[in-house]
């Protein structure tokens, strides 16, 4: 089925001069690039809204999968958005609309776990990554894991209408 999704390279993406290299990735794969917007500085108020703190138990059973000895999720999901918010909004990032054949899934296969640490060879965080979830849960920020992908049709639309405002059409 034919799909929309977004990606967004973080900052250290563009500080390791790796757009090129990361779009061809998704290109490779057989999606395209519908739209693309350079963001010099990222907002406080589309940070927020992007990762909301109604997130954080999520994010923190996400991270206790990693890291076992994570006794409160939702206390640890609170710190790695406050976190994310800040590795995100320090440098430019590039967002993108992609579209394709099942977009979503091929977009996350592509992109690789969130811990480029654990990533499979052969994704971008399991090729170019170079952090972990425990090396950055141990120095208190997030981990650069480089791109940010929706996980699934609902985040998708809700992500390309706050990235993309007026201009997303699916």
């Amino acid at each position: 089925m034919y799909e929309e999704t977004l990606v967004i390279l973080k900052p250290d993406a563009l500080e390791r001069r790796l757009i090129g290299n990361i779009i061809a990735r998704y290109e490779k794969a057989g999606l395209v690039v519908l739209d693309i917007r350079y963001f010099h500085k990222v907002g406080k108020d589309l940070i927020t809204k992007h990762y909301p703190m109604s997130m954080a138990l999520s994010v923190g059973k996400k991270a206790q999968r990693a890291i076992p000895e994570i006794k409160d999720p939702r206390a640890h999901g609170r710190k790695v958005i406050d976190r994310l918010r800040k590795y995100v909004t320090r440098g430019p990032v590039i967002a993108m609309r992609i579209g394709g054949l099942d977009a979503i899934q091929t977009v996350r296969e592509v992109t690789g776990y969130t811990d480029p640490f654990t990533a499979e060879r052969g994704t971008i965080r399991g090729d170019f990554g170079a952090d972990s979830l425990v090396r950055s849960t141990e120095e208190g920020r997030a981990v650069e894991n480089l791109v940010h992908a929706s996980g699934n049709p609902e985040e998708a639309k809700a992500e390309l209408e706050l990235w993309f405002p007026n201009r997303y059409f699916q």
